[in-house]
């Protein structure tokens, strides 16, 4: 190849994903602007970058046909409900599902994310719980198992999984994992590493196997045991989470849910692992045993992705927080959020809510972390208030208000989550729950810094560069 023609063919390649931005994608203004300043202020790489992180284009085409199926099953499924719980004369069952009743509607016309009001939530912070309780659940197993999680690591804790699949696989417990390509083996994980489970006769799915493209990645964390329990959180499967790696102490957040919930997790496991493999397990008692009532907290299990209309996390997120009355509470380990979220936070504060975000004091991605403070600054002069969480890795994706109402799941407050990867998250109504998240947000506040105004304007210029910088570049996706 004649060198000399070089520059004019990156030239003509950068012109034509140009146009594909502004006349074919119909993407967001700023990321539109964004990648526009890629493609022609770092030309040589400007494509290669477009290529892994960018073609929002091919989403559509990827994509349409699991988002015709989901909705069309989901639709079929809960019809009924759907007609019920948004006429208004209809009235819930609890006192705090009545008062968030417009969030519930919400997320039930744009998601299908359909209400269960016989549930109890056991909330989990640390590792080590959350994984007892997961292995107790394996090792009770009678009918089947199935696994969603974006990381299963190729290390201690997860081949201790891999181990008690297996092992419940040659007891003749079904067992289905699913797990994304990238994330897994970003983590040493492989087929190889699976073979265990799947001589016993597990089955493994491998969502999008495209390793090289970093967008459109299945970031659910979800299992589900026997019909009857499920889980779901921001915890993936590996030391890390157990705060045995490269970040030290490790705090997180999920919930163990028993109820009618179960089936609604159990739903999104079915609808992405036919996704992957074409196999439909289909609606048997077997995997829809009739839960009975197990507690009183009303649970809406809330799905996102490139497959969806619209963001209905992220959604859900600024209708909580426009019902608050007096506080919100926020835990993320990335705060990147579009102008919706920070206008809703700030109206808030504006407003008298007690608005507080918390994340944390090191970063596992330093241009997303740098991003991040420089989005919590932009919300201090308003009276939100921000800390840095000084015990660990903060890795948990919260939000409770007025400790009555909130959300705990995979999704971060970034564009990533609202539009990129496929997320799971568990919208509950009830206070007792609710209380229960705020107060680990307090303990936490003990183990944290306060970021004040006067602190953040306080930042060296090497600080503020680095924000700058990643600030800059954060709506590419």
């Amino acid at each position: 190849m004649n060198l000399e023609f070089l520059p004019a063919i990156i030239l003509i390649l950068n012109s034509i994903f140009a146009v594909t931005i502004v006349f074919f994608e119909r993407r967001n203004p700023t990321a539109a602007l964004a990648w526009l300043v890629v493609l022609f202020s770092l030309p040589s790489i400007g494509f290669v970058l477009y290529l892994i992180f960018g073609q929002n284009y091919t989403r559509q085409r990827m994509f349409v046909i699991k988002e015709q199926e989901d909705r069309r099953f989901l639709r079929e499924t809960f019809e009924e409900q759907y007609r019920e719980f948004t006429d208004r004369r209809y009235r819930f069952a609890t006192p705090e599902a009545e008062e968030f009743r417009e969030t519930i509607v919400l997320l039930l016309r744009n998601n299908r994310a359909f209400l269960t009001e016989e549930n109890r939530i056991d909330l989990y912070t640390r590792g080590e719980d959350k994984f007892d309780a997961l292995f107790a659940a394996i090792r009770g197993a009678r009918d089947h198992i199935h696994l969603e999680y974006f990381i299963l690591n190729n290390d201690d804790l997860g081949r201790a999984v891999i181990h008690a699949l297996a092992e419940k696989a040659r007891e003749g417990v079904e067992v289905r994992l699913l797990f994304d390509a990238m994330g897994t083996r970003a983590g040493g994980g492989s087929r190889k590493a699976f073979s265990e489970l799947t001589d016993a006769g597990g089955k493994i799915g491998v969502f999008f196997p495209s390793v090289y493209r970093v967008n459109y990645r299945n970031h659910r964390k979800i299992a589900v045991i026997d019909g009857v329990t499920g889980f779901i959180g921001g915890f993936n499967i590996g030391d890390d989470y157990l705060g045995k790696g490269p970040l030290g102490p490790w705090r997180d957040t999920a919930f163990r849910v028993t109820g009618k919930a179960v089936q609604l997790l159990q739903l999104r496991f079915f609808l992405d692992w036919h996704y992957v493999t074409d196999e439909y397990p289909g609606l048997l008692p077997r995997y829809f045993p009739d839960p009975g009532s197990s507690g009183t907290t009303p649970v809406q299990i809330v799905s996102g992705g490139p497959d969806t209309r619209w963001n209905a996390i992220k959604e859900g997120y600024i209708k909580l927080i426009n019902s608050a009355r007096e506080s919100v509470y926020i835990q993320t380990p990335y705060f990147i959020p579009d102008e919706s979220v920070t206008d809703a936070l700030r109206l808030a504060a504006l407003s008298g809510v007690d608005v507080r975000i918390m994340i944390p004091c090191k970063p596992d991605h330093p241009f997303v972390y740098w991003a991040t403070l420089s989005f919590v600054g932009d919300l201090l002069d308003a009276g939100v208030r921000a800390y840095t969480y000084d015990a660990g890795f903060l890795h948990a994706k919260t939000i409770v208000v007025d400790g009555k109402a909130g959300s705990v799941g995979s999704a971060n407050w970034d564009v990533r989550s609202f539009r990129l990867n496929f997320e799971a998250n568990a919208f509950f109504y009830d206070a007792a729950v609710g209380a229960g998240l705020a107060r680990a947000f307090e303990e936490d506040l003990a183990v944290s810094t306060e970021i004040t105004p006067e602190r953040y304007r306080a930042r060296s210029r090497r600080v503020r560069f680095k924000e700058s910088v990643s600030r800059l570049f954060s709506p590419l996706g």
